[in-house]
């Protein structure tokens, strides 16, 4: 069983593996059809009427899939590759680790945002914005920007500590863990980090970033700390509830896994 490490914990090796496999990835044009995907979820996945990726029960197992989907796809091309997490509770300014010039690259320069160091630097040529919100074709950031502090470990620790996963009506307006980390209540979990990052994070293209998938790897992390904190505590709703993923349903885009398929983590990897 492998391991997914803390990015801040990675060898020089480990770095240039996953950023090689990162780029070849969005050489041969895979990457991009993630980035559709997303953008296609977060365009569709609304309050009142069909939801799946976000603002619903099944935000947590929509992306542990996806990020799965996505750790295979640089494993087809360099086997031992895992995906690093982002800590943002530790590495919280834009003197982290991650953002070095041997990783994701730094901030983008003042007045476009445009990010200029690292693999990821438009300027480099490997790394266009072929699915966009807008006519700009670089990589963007503008961290602390948006909002100014990422949530601390404090803000996570009372999120981590809510005892039912999710209630109805099963939206950005419910309570619970779910939409409490998911970031539309209490203290913004994962939709302030998105904020904090800026640029192309801020959108539904945010895979344009791959910051985007150490992200929300640590959000995934959090969701098994909070599975192991309440093992009694399952996925909620189990079924028969309109416009939402249910226990055993099954979800978009795959239509060949359901929740309860993904509960356990450790049938793929563990983290370290």
């Amino acid at each position: 069983m492998a391991d997914r490490k803390n990015q801040a914990d990675l060898t020089a090796t480990e770095k240039r593996n996953f950023i090689d496999a990162v780029l070849e990835l969005k050489r041969s044009g895979r990457y991009d059809e993630f980035i559709s995907t997303h953008n296609a979820f977060i365009i569709g996945d609304t309050d009142n009427g069909e939801r799946t990726g976000h603002r619903s029960p099944s935000f947590l197992p929509w992306h542990r899939r996806f990020l799965l989907q996505f750790e295979q796809a640089l494993q087809s091309i360099t086997p031992s590759v895992m995906l690093p997490y982002w800590d943002w509770t530790v590495d919280r300014t834009s003197r982290s680790s991650l953002w070095a010039d041997d990783f994701l690259g730094g901030d983008g320069r003042s007045g476009d945002g445009r990010v200029t160091s690292g693999a990821f630097a438009f300027g480099n040529g490997k790394w266009p914005m072929n699915i966009r919100v807008d006519g700009r074709t670089f990589l963007r950031r503008s961290l602390g920007t948006g909002v100014r502090e990422l949530p601390t470990r404090a803000e996570v620790d009372r999120v981590l500590a809510m005892p039912v996963y999710d209630t109805a009506p099963w939206n950005s307006s419910s309570d619970g863990f779910r939409n409490n980390i998911e970031g539309w209540r209490g203290p913004n979990l994962h939709n302030r980090v998105h904020v904090w990052v800026g640029g192309q994070m801020t959108t539904g293209s945010s895979p344009n970033d791959p910051v985007f998938w150490l992200h929300h790897c640590f959000i995934d992390k959090l969701w098994a700390d909070w599975q192991r904190l309440h093992p009694k505590s399952g996925y909620l709703p189990t079924g028969n509830t309109p416009d939402v993923v249910d226990l055993h349903d099954t979800m978009k885009p795959w239509n060949d896994v359901t929740p309860a398929d993904l509960l356990d983590h450790t049938k793929f990897y563990t983290y370290a």
